[in-house]
């Protein structure tokens, strides 16, 4: 299964060349309303989602980093060791390999994740939602990994009756 690793390449390219484009067209905190609920803001992220760990003063970004890459080792070898005809959680796991590494190069190489897609959810009356906390490529593939590995997960796989452990 691990010819599903060109799914994590994808994510990657997109990820860092749509950064990359931000980078070169926003100033930092620079809003740029694309819809009526979401804007591009070049933000900074130092810390993990929703920011956390980002004023630990410096540590977190190899914490961080050495976190990403042990993860991503460890998918690779559960996607690799996949069965055949595994396709939706081998997609799982490579969009969350993708998005780990995207943000990984971000962390190595500026001691922040770059985020810029910002959205606001008018229908949700609650702070935290309004904007919802800045995010990238990377996590949304991330996100959308994690939501097929639940589903798989829960999903499972059930023995027909009558095919294992029947009684005669």
């Amino acid at each position: 299964m691990k010819h599903w690793l060109w799914l994590s390449v994808v994510v990657i390219l997109l990820d860092q060349a749509s950064k990359w484009l931000v980078l070169s067209m926003l100033a930092p905190y620079q809003v740029l309303e694309l819809l009526p609920n979401l804007n591009l803001t070049l933000l900074f992220n130092r810390g993990a989602a929703f920011s956390f760990l980002a004023d630990a003063g410096g540590w977190q970004r190899w914490l961080l980093a050495g976190f990403a890459l042990l993860i991503t080792v460890v998918l690779v070898t559960w996607l690799v060791r996949l069965q055949p005809g595994k396709w939706l959680l081998a997609s799982s796991l490579a969009l969350i390999i993708g998005g780990a590494i995207g943000n990984l190069i971000d962390r190595v190489v500026f001691g922040h994740v770059v985020d810029f897609i910002q959205v606001y959810l008018p229908l949700i009356p609650v702070r935290l939602f309004n904007p919802w906390p800045a995010f990238n490529v990377a996590d949304s593939a991330i996100s959308v990994g994690v939501v097929i590995l639940l589903i798989e997960t829960f999903r499972g796989e059930h023995p027909k009756p009558g095919v294992e452990g029947s009684s005669a």
